[in-house]
């Protein structure tokens, strides 16, 4: 089959790479794509919410199946655009509706739905302008520390946790009455702060069947030891080690099947990923977000992980028959480092060019912020590419996909090197 593939990051070159390995997949098309996607597919310029853009091309190449890589269309719905427009009724999209993709779209959504399920979450309150003075007692009186969210799709930057009311109360007048985030934050969620440590799954459904394809244990700031600015994603590991059969036990019961549950029971249109944010606290999973796809960097290291045909998972979710699929994995640990332009979080230069050594079997290296320019390849982007390599520990995987970002070079160029200190 004739796939279009949406996205320009790591997280899509490595849907690439694992599509096209697929039996099932002719021509992979990559929208926009990046330098790396282009070296296993075709990279076409179609923007990932131009829909009726895609519409023509779509109709033009012969395409039956659309895997959506980041949240932007989804919340925007595609998935709805498709089924409603006749020539693309036959397109397999790979995402929820978009009222599906309100789990991630919308926090006060998320948390409602939650409350529904009984699904362990932060206790919380959801404010407006028209309740702001309810909102600012409800701070002043909150134990701290406090986490403030903006409702809406923020790129990554919505979350604050404050330390001190007064910081809350500023960070809550800049959401709300400045609206710093626009119409994203036109609603705040104010939590309480749950201390423990972060973890992610991965699920696929139908919204009745599922399959877990994976966890994995993301390092969100950019300093050695978890310090300094939040980032998109500095690196990640799996399998995690605390995540024993146990732990995934307890997160399938009381979390993974009360959401599938719940968007069968809502009748909610759900044909894709779901990526569940969790953090483990003193051995207790509770969910801190939801995400209506696969993260990045986290996918750099579940697909290269999961042995499966990804196409033939894809197809079976409108085939219904997900529950036949036994989900494989390949031994041993993987390890991914991220590779940043120097300034990343923060103002940063893009036009490096990029030099890459001869890396070592089995390892992987992953495109995101990168294009192609005068037959060099440049950085385009604050997070650049990605190493993943795999060993029978994490420090063998971690330490490999170091030796072989040593190979890497580009003027700026900064990347932690104790991604999985704590294991």
């Amino acid at each position: 089959m004739n796939i279009l593939l949406l996205g320009s990051g790591g997280r899509e070159h490595a849907l690439a790479v694992k599509i096209t390995e697929s039996k099932h997949c002719n021509k992979l098309f990559i929208a926009p794509g990046n330098a790396g996607t282009a070296t296993v597919g075709i990279n076409v310029q179609l923007g990932v919410n131009d829909f009726d853009a895609q519409a023509i091309f779509c109709v033009e190449n012969a395409i039956n199946m659309v895997v959506v890589g980041p949240e932007d269309p989804l919340v925007n719905g595609i998935a709805d655009y498709y089924a409603l427009t006749p020539a693309l009724q036959h397109i397999q999209v790979i995402g929820p509706s978009k009222f599906g993709a309100q789990l991630e779209g919308s926090k006060d959504f998320s948390k409602r739905f939650m409350q529904r399920h009984h699904i362990p979450t932060a206790a919380y309150e959801t404010f407006t302008l028209n309740t702001l003075e309810a909102g600012k007692r409800y701070i002043q009186q909150h134990s701290l520390p406090i986490v403030l969210k903006a409702d809406g799709l923020a790129a990554g930057k919505g979350v604050v946790i404050c330390e001190t009311h007064t910081h809350a109360l500023q960070v809550f007048d800049d959401m709300l009455v400045q609206q710093q985030f626009g119409n994203a934050s036109s609603k705040v969620v104010i939590e309480a702060f749950l201390a423990g440590v972060e973890v992610s799954v991965f699920v696929i459904t139908n919204g009745e069947e599922y399959k877990i394809i994976g966890h994995a244990k993301d390092y969100k700031r950019i300093g050695e030891g978890d310090t300094g600015l939040n980032t998109g994603g500095m690196g990640c590991v799996t399998p995690v080690p605390f995540m024993d059969d146990d732990f995934m036990d307890i997160v399938e019961k009381t979390i993974i099947a009360p959401t599938i549950n719940g968007l069968a029971k809502e009748e909610i249109d759900y044909n894709g990923f779901v990526f569940f944010g969790l953090i483990n606290v003193s051995g207790n999973p509770f969910v801190i977000e939801y995400n209506a796809r696969l993260g990045d960097p986290e996918t750099e290291v579940i697909l290269p992980r999961m042995q499966n045909d990804i196409v033939e998972i894809f197809m079976a979710l409108n085939a219904n028959h997900l529950s036949d699929i036994n989900i494989e994995y390949k031994p041993g640990f993987f390890a991914t480092v991220m590779a940043v332009s120097g300034g990343y979080p923060g103002k940063y230069e893009t036009g490096k060019t990029i030099t890459v050594g001869d890396l070592d079997n089995n390892v992987s290296l992953f495109h995101a912020g990168t294009k192609a320019f005068n037959s060099q390849i440049v950085t385009n982007g604050g997070r650049v590419l990605t190493i993943t390599a795999n060993g029978d520990s994490l420090a063998i995987a971690k330490n490999k996909a170091i030796e072989n970002m040593q190979k890497v070079e580009f003027e700026g160029m900064y990347y932690r090197t104790d991604i999985g200190y704590e294991f």
